[in-house]
């Protein structure tokens, strides 16, 4: 009997160690964005309406309003209006809608269950955003160079332009995913972009501010997207200005903190309803 227990205790399998652990944060947010640009280069689809609507809207302001505007006193419409178009074109350009797909079908709760960082589901959608957003600015560079729009602050003026475009995609993103997480309604979510065009017609898109009299004044006074075009003009025909730049850069922070505040709580509150 004493042999016969060596050859017992040999027998007891010696246990693994837990290999579900964090892959951490700067991975999460890598595989979490390449994920969301495999599914949108699987719909190309998608990203149609993007760059059409602002070539149409760019198109009929210039086809119907220049020689009004001309005639008016304001000068360079077409300078003036190509930030318009940039800005339509980056707006409400998410993959919130995957996110909607993603808790309806089960998979967020999945992933939920996974060590991820919950922050890198929200930051990762959102570089991937960022990717294809940056795309879609180049077709409206080019529009703007067909038609005659020059930069007075050159290339580095150009990339400034991008970059502010890019930075109020960023910003105003939030609101989409705070509704995706929130609502879990594909309907609701593709719907809230519409919120975003009263924000376009009450502000500077047709006209400057010093046009403007009376309620319409005010109401874009308020507007933050009035101080983003002005910003994007401002790197077209004004030149370095720091000014339209720091009250660009402000509008954008503002709406930023205010989208993104509201995402991360609905992710929590997303999170927290997963764990019941």
């Amino acid at each position: 009997m004493p042999d016969a227990l060596p050859a017992t205790r040999a027998q007891v399998p010696t246990p693994r160690p837990n290999l579900a652990r964090r892959a951490g944060f700067v991975r999460d947010v890598i595989h979490i964005a390449g994920r969301s640009l495999r599914q949108a280069r699987r719909e190309p689809e998608t990203l149609f309406p993007p760059i059409f609507v602002p070539v149409f809207f760019f198109a009929i302001f210039i086809g119907s309003l220049e020689s009004i505007f001309g005639q008016a006193g304001i000068d360079e419409f077409r300078a003036f209006q190509l930030p318009v178009s940039i800005v339509i074109a980056v707006t409400g350009v998410t993959r919130a809608p995957s996110v909607v797909t993603d808790i309806m079908n089960g998979y967020f709760d999945r992933l939920l269950l996974s060590p991820v960082n919950r922050v890198a589901l929200l930051l990762g959608m959102m570089v991937a955003d960022l990717a294809i957003v940056a795309a879609l600015t180049v077709p409206v560079l080019i529009m703007g160079a067909l038609v005659g729009v020059q930069f007075t602050t050159g290339v580095l003026g150009m990339l400034a332009f991008v970059g502010v475009a890019l930075a109020w995609s960023l910003a105003y993103v939030g609101i989409l995913y705070a509704v995706a997480l929130r609502t879990a309604n594909p309907t609701v979510t593709a719907q809230t972009f519409l919120l975003f065009f009263p924000f376009v017609f009450l502000s500077t898109t047709i006209v400057p501010r010093e046009e403007m009299t009376g309620w319409m004044d005010a109401v874009a006074g308020v507007n933050p997207l009035t101080y983003v075009y002005g910003a994007l003009r401002s790197l077209i025909t004004e030149g370095w200005s720091v000014t339209p730049l720091l009250h660009g850069f402000i509008a954008i922070v503002v709406v930023g903190v205010l989208a993104h505040t509201l995402a991360h709580l609905a992710l929590r509150g997303r999170v927290s309803r997963a764990r019941r």
